[in-house]
């Protein structure tokens, strides 16, 4: 048997190394955007659609369902205050993700996973993904609890 020398051994164990930090920071790059998303949405309301087809174009697993009345799927998820509501609602991981919020405000959530039960851009921001731009401005990104108590996620 050849004797391996140490220093041989040590460069040997650092590439494994690299190479295992890179193929998990690899892997978990797509994981955000690998989880199903269930999106409940009016079939008269365009923007809506125009969500859906946001996420899915940013690399989400979209499943859209449209609804006459999103309200009770809202109050059944959680969300309850009024004040948050916007005109679609959508549940990934478990988390509320209510009206046109950013992909990059939802991978936040996922990697971050805060004791929250959602996010919300309450109302319809005119310039959201969705609505009149891809690049969010001039609005909140609001989080918010079971007892429904706010807090700015993201301010554009």
């Amino acid at each position: 048997m050849i004797p391996i020398p140490p220093k041989m051994i040590k460069d040997f164990v650092r590439r494994i190394t690299y190479f295992l930090i890179l193929l998990g920071c690899t892997l978990n790059t797509g994981l955000a955007s690998e989880l199903p998303i269930t999106v409940w949405k009016t079939p008269t309301c365009g923007c809506c659609q125009a969500w859906v087809d946001y996420l899915t174009e940013n690399g989400f697993s979209v499943t859209a369902y449209d609804v006459e009345d999103v309200v009770p799927i809202k109050q059944e998820l959680g969300l309850t205050n009024p004040a948050l509501y916007s005109c679609h609602t959508a549940l990934i991981d478990g988390y509320i993700v209510e009206g046109h919020v950013p992909v990059s405000d939802i991978k936040r959530l996922l990697t971050e996973r805060p004791e929250i039960i959602g996010i919300t851009a309450p109302g319809m921001p005119q310039m959201s993904p969705g609505m009149h731009s891809i690049e969010p401005k001039g609005y909140d990104v609001l989080q918010f609890n079971s007892q429904q108590q706010i807090k700015i996620f993201s301010r554009y």
